[in-house]
């Protein structure tokens, strides 16, 4: 395997913002939606093809809370060199109250006010009383780490879990909600360390992350609960639906590892869209394989602009920019701009 160059991360630091950005502004317009039936599917084909094909003038596809949240992650990261919380929160307060039609959800929207309210005396407080004091376990969190990821490039996983958690915290308390962070990290970082001209095997990278997690879900409350290592489960479930011989339904894709808006039910989903991407699927005619993994997210409904961001963020880093289709990027807001953002994370993460 080949050393990865400076140029080849470079690379893959715009390819994962990219396509975190392709994910997040084609998939908001399915957001909600049930899986495509064929019909469907070819409607959404057409979609593509003509965002790849010649280019067209007119208004870009736009993102949603999924990128502004991740701009603000990054923008400390550079600003910073690592994960100030205080900072983060005052990024995200501010980022929210100057345009807030991004698709926020309710219970985020209140904790930004409580912070706003409080001035920041303790960043964490406001997310820490969320749900009766259980926090969050959306995929909040999730949605929003991939500069994290990149940015740890030269770091330990134990490094990149600990920063995550970090970044999760200011919104999402739950468990549920930060290892879902921490998964998405971990597959985010995994995937940009690897040769894409080396084949990916897939098994491996399901079965790396299975024991980073079971090291990471343990029952800290001692309560003896039943399901103490729920995205283990979740991510052996993505090894099962891999080592198939016929491809599942998209309704058993979607009735085991989910579609919605909690980290647990979409987090490992996004996951294997990036693996099932790796070859040919059934339903979704392009030889891209950022492509395939974005658009076969969509296809399967629910949480689509998440689900696809985080897919489009895994296959970036793995790939790397060359990947994605020039005119498709655009026709994505702000994809000047997350170019440069990526390029100077990655200048900044050297200094780390």
């Amino acid at each position: 395997m080949r050393l990865l160059t400076s140029a080849m991360l470079a690379s893959k630091f715009r390819g994962s913002m990219l396509g975190a950005l392709a994910g997040d502004c084609c998939g908001s317009l399915y957001e909600g939606e049930n899986t495509c039936d064929a019909g469907e599917r070819l409607i959404l084909k057409k979609y593509f093809d003509k965002l790849e094909g010649p280019y067209f003038t007119a208004p870009a596809q736009p993102y949603t809370d999924d990128t502004a949240m991740s701009i603000c992650v990054a923008n400390v990261l550079i600003e910073h060199g690592k994960i100030d919380q205080k900072q983060l929160a005052v990024r995200f307060v501010k980022e929210y109250f100057t345009d807030s039609r991004r698709g926020y959800g309710g219970a985020v929207i209140n904790v930004f006010g409580k912070l706003r309210k409080s001035k920041f005396v303790d960043p964490l407080q406001p997310a820490s009383e969320q749900f009766g004091g259980t926090g969050s376990y959306g995929n909040g969190g999730a949605m929003r780490v991939n500069p994290v990821a990149l940015f740890c490039h030269k770091k330990t996983s134990d490094e990149v879990v600990e920063m995550a958690k970090q970044s999760a915290v200011i919104t999402h308390t739950h468990k549920q909600g930060i290892d879902g962070t921490v998964l998405q990290a971990l597959a985010v970082h995994a995937a940009l360390l690897m040769d894409p001209e080396h084949p990916l095997n897939t098994q491996d990278f399901v079965s790396n992350l299975i024991d980073k997690m079971k090291a990471i879900e343990v029952d800290e409350e001692g309560l003896g609960l039943d399901d103490p290592r729920p995205f283990t489960k979740q991510l052996e479930a993505v090894s099962r639906f891999l080592t198939m011989n016929s491809e599942p339904s998209d309704a058993d894709v979607v009735n085991v590892l989910g579609n919605d808006v909690s980290a647990l039910y979409s987090v490992p989903t996004s996951i294997y869209c990036f693996l099932r991407a790796q070859k040919a699927i059934n339903g979704i005619d392009s030889e891209n394989p950022l492509r395939r993994a974005i658009e076969y997210a969509i296809s399967l409904g629910g949480d689509t602009d998440t689900i696809a961001s985080m897919a489009g963020a895994i296959s970036g880093a793995y790939y790397g920019e060359s990947v994605l289709p020039v005119n498709l990027v655009k026709h994505l807001e702000l994809h000047d701009e997350i170019t440069v953002l990526a390029d100077k994370l990655y200048e900044a993460s050297l200094k780390a």
